[in-house]
């Protein structure tokens, strides 16, 4: 049975790890784009960076600045890095996806409590190679309708 996404959660982009190249991007992102910053964007240990809300009301979604070069402080491997480039998707029921992944042979790797500590982090690449990353709806900050409720 397939994993039931159930909303688009955000689009992952590296940008320059110096102070310099962060705020570069910052700037881009919020005086030319127009998008505001998540006020509540924890602090990653050796990932500077931002998130960005995309549209408004039950629509929001976000961009993910993160601050990498080559192989992230926090990958566990070169093809396990958080800081790849990626789109996050939510799921419906963590375990239910981790089962799934099983059951058809799909290899993938997790983090838990980077960005909370009820955060479940399932990452992915499709047949192309692109990294997807799957979480508990529910669980992230990133949304602000969620917030709000």
């Amino acid at each position: 049975m397939p994993i039931k996404v159930v909303e688009l959660h955000h689009h992952g982009i590296r940008i320059g790890t110096t102070p310099d190249e962060v705020e570069q991007a910052r700037g881009f992102y919020s005086d030319v784009l127009g998008l505001s910053t998540d006020p509540a964007r924890p602090t990653i240990p050796t990932i500077p960076g931002f998130w960005m809300y995309v549209g408004e009301g039950e629509q929001t979604t976000q961009i993910h600045l993160m601050g990498a070069t080559g192989k992230s402080p926090m990958a566990k491997s070169e093809k396990e890095d958080p800081t790849l480039p990626h789109v996050a998707l939510a799921v419906e029921d963590i375990q239910a996806a981790r089962k799934e992944l099983d059951e058809r042979g799909i290899w993938y790797w997790s983090i838990q409590g980077l960005v909370g500590q009820n955060s479940d982090q399932v990452f992915v690449r499709d047949p192309c190679g692109n990294v997807i990353e799957l979480h508990q709806i529910g669980t992230c900050t990133c949304n602000k309708i969620a917030l709000s409720q």
